[in-house]
């Protein structure tokens, strides 16, 4: 059995091959990345083949090419974080990257990393760039706000929503001194572009999620729309990942870190190795679920009353509600809130603690 290790890159990827005594066979440099370059180096080699990247950046084409392979017996992907090895070197190179890789799956010391499904994959840069046009709707919407500040005696009539039909026609009319005319102008052309866009993204995920299971069961959540429940259910994957709701949690960042020490715990902010997707999905539907849900808005209450900050006890709730995923996941149901009548508020609070 021949070991591969590969150091990938953007317009080239260095590859170095040890067999099963750790002794080097080869190296090589694939220009380009082709898929011709990688067939033709593990060709060269006798025998069958393991390989092994990391989750760096694009690297599931990669990953797709090198799985179409006849001599690769296994493509193996290494999780960045928990490879340490590479990372503390003092000495770092491309070709010590991947001689380090190979050396690991040799002694199959390799810390994996989940491997989503192709179409898991290209599932998830649909809803992703749903999320990139809905923040950079937000940014120019401030930047209009900003704009307006600007203005001395600016009249604007009054309307629940300054970018609905009223608010963006009473806009559209402003009469500004230059060059704050062209500039809100431009803002506003750009707004009405990514607002199309946004609005043909969302039919095509409520299309494609119509009848994902997993999806469905996480809308039943109170706060869990269409769009965040899509995300939630795409970032999570096989809910079969992970052996409890502390593991999703974790994956979440929704759980604090800790420190212990002679005989005293510290917790501190949120843990940084996270799901930062998964992550805002459940925080937002946190901030939903506290108007429209008498539980979770009592959990939140209770936790505010106790002097909590408003951060800190959303961050409680989207705890709670990822916790109550897991479940729904793994018992494949809808949730229910009638289930939770006659329970103290102070019960539940612990339970979501």
């Amino acid at each position: 059995m021949n070991y591969v290790g590969i150091d990938i890159h953007k317009r080239y990827s260095v590859l170095v091959a040890v067999d099963e005594r750790g002794r080097e066979l080869t190296r090589g440099r694939i220009s380009g990345n082709s898929a011709f370059g990688f067939a033709q180096f593990f060709g060269a080699l006798s025998g069958p083949s393991k390989a092994v990247l990391e989750a760096c950046w694009n690297w599931g084409r990669i990953y797709d090419v090198l799985s179409e392979i006849e001599e690769i017996e296994e493509v193996v992907l290494a999780h960045p974080l928990k490879t340490r090895l590479i990372a503390e070197a003092q000495i770092k190179t491309d070709v010590l990257d991947a001689l380090s890789l190979a050396t690991l799956l040799r002694g199959s010391l390799i810390a994996l990393a989940h491997v989503p499904a192709r179409e898991t994959r290209l599932r998830k840069e649909e809803l992703r760039q749903r999320l990139y046009w809905a923040r950079l709707r937000t940014r120019i919407r401030n930047r209009v706000h900003a704009l307006l500040d600007r203005q001395a005696e600016l009249q604007m009539p009054q309307c629940s929503d300054l970018f609905g039909r009223k608010g963006f026609n009473a806009l559209s009319k402003l009469n500004l001194p230059e060059p704050d005319a062209a500039l809100l102008c431009e803002d506003l052309e750009l707004l009405q572009l990514i607002d199309r866009q946004i609005k043909a993204q969302e039919a095509r995920i409520v299309e494609f999620n119509s009848s994902d299971q997993s999806t469905l069961y996480l809308q039943s959540l109170p706060g869990m729309g269409k769009n965040l429940a899509a995300v939630a259910a795409a970032e999570i994957d096989c809910i079969e990942r992970f052996s409890s709701a502390a593991k999703l949690c974790a994956y979440a960042g929704l759980v604090p870190t800790t420190y212990a020490s002679g005989g005293k715990a510290y917790q501190g902010h949120l843990l940084k190795s996270r799901n930062t997707w998964l992550q805002w999905a459940f925080i937002e539907a946190a901030w939903v679920a506290i108007g429209c849900s008498s539980y979770f808005g009592a959990i939140y209450r209770y936790h505010r009353a106790r002097g909590k900050k408003a951060n800190v006890a959303i961050t409680i709730i989207a705890r709670r509600m990822c916790q109550i995923a897991f479940t729904l996941l793994k018992e494949r149901r809808n949730f229910q809130e009638h289930n939770f009548p006659g329970r103290s508020v102070r019960r539940l609070t612990a339970a979501a603690a």
